[in-house]
């Protein structure tokens, strides 16, 4: 009742206790979750590329359905949302589960919010036996000839390497937590996590534009 009447001590708790949640539950995993929506935005990026926005739209998630000329969606209500020419913003998300979620005001600018792929438990990058394999020139240029995302050919195309000895290091770079790997139709798509481009980079926070 007291946030409701927009007192300020209990928005304060409200403010702390939320930042507090975060700090326990979502900080120490936000590389993960970053590394997550990066390679879906990688996969949807080259579906776009691959098959232009009819081919983007097939390659979402198994609850939506695209079926000219109308993106079916398992909703937990029935609803029918009009695009009447404006875009439709796609954006993924690590905590939308099961369902895509949409703007209750259809006014808004229309936006589905989908699910990525999970790929599992976070990789925590400690100490182990990977750090001794992950040295070496062959390996600097694989993770170099990812850049933005490539499927295993490209990769091994890209570093000059077989495409056996490609999909070996990126397996070990992905235990590193250092590139995460997605299915893209019948082949995979191999991302940098936040990581495996700050590895590249020295260390050196991303340059935003």
């Amino acid at each position: 009742a007291a946030l409701s009447e927009g007192r300020a001590e209990p928005l304060a708790r409200l403010i702390g206790a939320l930042r507090s949640y975060h700090d326990a539950a979502v900080e120490p995993y936000w590389p993960h979750i970053r590394a997550s929506i990066e390679a879906d935005r990688a996969v949807r990026g080259r579906a776009l590329l691959d098959g232009g926005a009819e081919g983007l739209l097939a390659t979402l998630p198994p609850m939506i359905r695209w079926r000219a000329p109308v993106l079916e969606a398992d909703y937990p209500v029935d609803r029918d949302l009009y695009l009447d020419g404006r875009g439709l913003l796609l954006q993924p998300s690590f905590f939308c589960r099961g369902t895509p979620v949409v703007y209750r005001d259809p006014s808004l600018p229309p936006v589905l919010v989908y699910p990525v792929t999970h790929t599992g438990a976070p990789a925590f990058a400690e100490p182990g036996p990977w750090l001794g394999r992950l040295v070496g020139h062959t390996r600097s240029a694989v993770l170099q000839s990812i850049g933005s995302g490539c499927t295993t050919s490209e990769l091994a195309r890209r570093a000059g390497v077989s495409l056996a000895s490609a999909s070996q290091h990126a397996s070990v770079l992905r235990e590193a937590g250092l590139v995460l790997t997605l299915r893209h139709g019948s082949s995979v798509l191999h991302t940098l996590t936040p990581l495996g481009g700050s590895l590249l980079r020295g260390g050196a926070p991303m340059a935003l534009s």
